[in-house]
């Protein structure tokens, strides 16, 4: 018996991580287009497998009584997605302030771009206070980012 292969993690390019998609009859409504709130879906999985190629694991952060929250998206559609379109989502950390985390995320459907959305996460403790990204974290995300810690 053979172990099946892992699900695709994105890869980067550049500071850039790259997440194909693929989209499903289910991702859409009545019209065949893609349900407008799924776009957030697959904007978390970039988000998230972007911090699980760096070696940041939510689990690990978990037992941290560490975990992030986003506190503002904002989201610009600029075309339709539908069944069986194949897509990427970009994203890019930009910068860490204090607990806050930047980053700027695109969809896209070959040379054309489907969203753009800008984002704000922040460190939080398992109970909802803020808090700093650990040296750990932080040491994991510098290579990453457009803007250093401190600078």
């Amino acid at each position: 018996m053979t172990t099946p292969p892992e699900p695709t993690a994105g890869v980067f390019s550049g500071r850039e991580h790259q997440l194909p998609v693929r989209i499903y009859y289910e991702d859409t409504d009545f019209s065949g287009i893609v349900y407008h709130a799924n776009y957030l879906r697959y904007l978390e999985r970039g988000r998230s497998d972007f911090f699980r190629l760096v070696g940041i694991s939510h689990t690990e952060l978990a037992e941290q009584d560490t975990a992030f929250a986003i506190i503002h998206m904002t989201l610009d559609f600029k075309r339709s997605a539908r069944v069986d379109d194949a897509l990427v989502v970009r994203t890019t950390y930009d910068r860490v302030k204090g607990p806050r985390l930047y980053v700027t995320q695109r969809i896209t459907r070959g040379d054309d771009v489907v969203l753009e959305a800008k984002g704000e996460a922040v460190c939080i403790s398992l109970s909802g206070r803020p808090r700093r990204p650990t040296a750990e974290m932080l040491a994991q995300l510098s290579p990453w980012l457009a803007e250093q810690p401190g600078a």
